[in-house]
């Protein structure tokens, strides 16, 4: 009895959490972004091994559209400012796309490139003004090149190109450096992504998922990193970044330095050394690919291409980009079974093309599946339900006196063969299957934009019309009368109230979520009231017998 009281506990205070947190807390303010400059040479930045966090000067923006995105490049630093996706709509407002990078309203999150040398600390920064011959490109072809100059210092020549390919979200990012000097030039090229800590526009405090800088390599494989560890200087990652990516993940979209694109060539291997670096400072956060490049001889010109992928997290997409990029959905402790449930999920999708029926069809999979578990469970119940009658005459007969009560009990379940656990431990095998799967449906950008049928226009958003939190809240507590009663009055009452304060929650999920657990609880309810029916059949003929 103590563990169920413990149980409507935690149940009760975790949605009342949730529910005070969604929607009368004060959301935290980080600090606000100045867009000033900073001074700090970029020398100075390469002696400490990383480029210096510094705050945005705005310059002339080069505009550049393609079928997928339409982007902003700023003269200064050629910084890559704002990118919006075409296919994916705003959060805030449908009619809009999706601002992926930005500098604007408060936010910032952009990417940046630069050059670091001690021999020639003139080489441009993220500072440095550059200059391009056009302030607006258009994708006509396959592949656009966008060159942008920086101002000839020492002798050396640079320009920084960007190459946007059509239906693509990987943007090829070069520079050409040219060593006019007289003396061997070698740089260390500097790939970075800044961003503030503001959670993602949109973003529901009940359906969160990951949001912070991010590395992959093949011998460490995928770390997160939280803000916070950055805050304190607690940050563990791997620093090799060879064979890997470094990137900023938030929900169902993402952005990464690709050190190794699949059928591309490893930047590291080409260099003297490869590295990651994570940093904070005035409320921004960086992740950044470090590349010592090869030394450079007079006369001579060398290049280096590090893609940048900023795009959505769709499985089919980032599985062909980079070995690893998978990582960045967000299954969390539970990817074992999150991972090969989604993987189910998209070829049911290749069967009916729509994710509504999918996640139907993979419900009742997985419910096919743990069918004997289930059952055995509800048999356990179902019998515990019976014995209610015999229960509470037991609870009359021995009053307050809870060791004769409890004794009484136990023999009686001995005599009936029955087993108190019987109905939670085939439960407790299926929990990290479930949680999985919630998992594999919250982080699916695939659910964003996809439509089910009549009012569901958004599997990714939450029901416009709450029909389905509705039908979730009164399965809910449907199924308390299906359930053996708690012989404890109080227990009985808070069984009733829990449905309540646990579906509230579901009026903020997303729809293709809420949809699954709708159908598994609906799907429960029947096999429960199937079982619990034979369970009686079967007593009625006991005693004509």
């Amino acid at each position: 009895m103590d563990s169920k009281r413990l149980i409507i506990f935690i149940v009760l205070s975790l949605g009342i959490l949730l529910l005070w947190q969604e929607k009368f807390a004060p959301k935290p303010q980080p600090a606000p972004v100045e867009q000033t400059q900073t001074a700090q040479t970029p020398a100075a930045a390469a002696q400490s091994g990383s480029a210096e966090v510094g705050k945005l000067t705005r310059g002339q923006r080069i505009r550049v559209d393609t079928d997928v995105v339409h982007a902003e490049i700023d003269t200064v630093g050629g910084d890559l400012r704002n990118l919006e996706l075409l296919k994916h709509d705003s959060t805030a407002d449908a009619k809009k796309p999706f601002d992926l990078l930005t500098d604007n309203n408060g936010r910032v999150y952009v990417a940046q490139t630069g050059l670091l040398a001690d021999s020639d600390p003139a080489l441009p920064t993220h500072k440095t003004v550059f200059t391009s011959a056009q302030t607006s490109y258009q994708l006509t072809g396959d592949t656009l090149e966008v060159k942008l100059t920086a101002p000839d210092a020492n002798g050396v020549k640079v320009n920084k190109v960007y190459v946007f390919k059509r239906g693509s979200y990987d943007i090829g990012v070069r520079y050409e450096i040219t060593n006019g000097g007289s003396t061997p030039l070698a740089p260390t090229a500097y790939y970075r992504l800044l961003r503030d800590g503001k959670s993602p526009e949109g973003e529901s405090r009940f359906a969160q998922t990951f949001t912070g800088p991010a590395v992959f390599t093949a011998a460490n494989k995928f770390q997160k990193i939280k803000f916070t560890d950055l805050d304190k200087g607690k940050a563990d990652y791997t620093k090799d970044g060879h064979g890997g990516w470094v990137g900023m993940l938030q929900h169902y979209f993402m952005t990464a330095w690709l050190m190794k694109p699949i059928g591309g060539q490893d930047v590291c291997q080409a260099a003297k050394a490869c590295r990651f670096d994570m940093d904070t400072k005035d409320g921004l956060y960086s992740a950044s690919a470090m590349i010592d490049m090869k030394p450079i001889a007079p006369g001579q010109t060398a290049s280096l291409t590090v893609p940048l992928y900023a795009g959505p997290e769709e499985y089919s997409t980032i599985t062909k980009v980079a070995d690893g990029l998978e990582y960045a959905k967000d299954y969390g402790i539970f990817y074992i079974f999150a991972s090969p449930l989604f993987w189910l999920l998209t070829k049911l999708h290749t069967l009916v093309s729509n994710w509504g029926w999918s996640i139907i069809l993979l419900t009742l999979i997985v419910k096919a599946v743990f069918y004997p578990l289930t059952a055995a469970s509800y048999r356990s119940m179902g019998k515990m339900k019976a014995l209610s009658p015999r229960l509470e005459r037991m609870k009359e007969q021995f009053g307050d006196d809870r060791v004769k009560f409890q004794q009484a009990v136990m023999e009686m379940y001995k005599q009936e063969k029955v087993n108190p656990l019987g109905g939670c431990l085939p439960m407790l095998i299926q929990i990290p299957v479930f949680i999985g799967l919630y998992w594999a449906l919250l982080s699916s950008v695939e659910l964003r934009q996809a439509p089910w049928v009549l009012w569901i226009t958004d599997l990714g958003r939450p029901d416009p019309f709450y029909v389905l939190p509705a039908i979730m809240a009164v399965t809910m507590f449907l199924q308390t009368y299906l359930n053996p009663p708690p012989t404890d009055p109080v227990q009985a009452k808070m069984m009733k109230v829990m449905p309540l304060a646990f579906s509230a929650m579901f009026f903020f999920f997303p729809a293709g979520l809420v949809l699954y657990y709708v159908l598994n609880s609906v799907l429960s309810m029947a096999q429960q009231w199937f079982i619990n029916r034979q369970i009686e059949q079967s007593k009625k003929l006991a005693q004509q017998n």
